[in-house]
């Protein structure tokens, strides 16, 4: 283990309900990470989606792989750079390719896997892959930019 949920929070604003990073597992600078997302049936967006049958919805997988996109831009920046994190976040750009494989059920732990595809200045682009054990459920290129709050 890289960074738990408390060291994640230190690296993202994102909040309960929102954090959608449990953990981060690999780490390569400017390369790639991975990290994962316990599913639990007491998320509040069972409530609706869907009371009888639980889904995990494919744009909160999405979401989860953007912010271990996030940390991996965030840690892949230098020292001088980190220092002056508290002032940054990360905006989407776009979502490109985008399909789901397969349902994400409660009980299920979503493994994020992220590789740079590019990187030019604050700009990072992202190929993401969540599985449930070795099976691929989603997947997307992602575009994402490091800007001033």
């Amino acid at each position: 283990m890289l960074y738990d949920v408390v060291e994640i929070q230190k690296i993202l604003p994102h909040r309960y309900p929102f954090l959608l990073l449990d953990r981060v597992t690999k780490l390569e600078k400017g390369v790639s990470i991975e990290g994962f997302k316990n599913v639990s049936i007491s998320e509040p967006v069972f409530q609706g989606h869907f009371p009888d049958h639980p889904i995990y919805p494919g744009v909160m997988i999405i979401e989860g792989m953007a912010q271990a996109g996030g940390v991996l831009a965030f840690k892949s920046s230098t020292e001088e750079e980190q220092e002056d994190m508290s002032n940054k976040v990360v905006y989407f750009m776009s979502i490109d390719k985008a399909k789901f494989r397969s349902p994400v059920t409660p009980g299920d732990q979503l493994i994020y896997k992220l590789t740079v595809i590019k990187q030019r200045g604050s700009i990072w682009q992202l190929d993401a892959k969540a599985y449930v054990k070795d099976k691929l459920v989603a997947e997307a290129e992602l575009k994402a930019m490091i800007v001033d709050k």
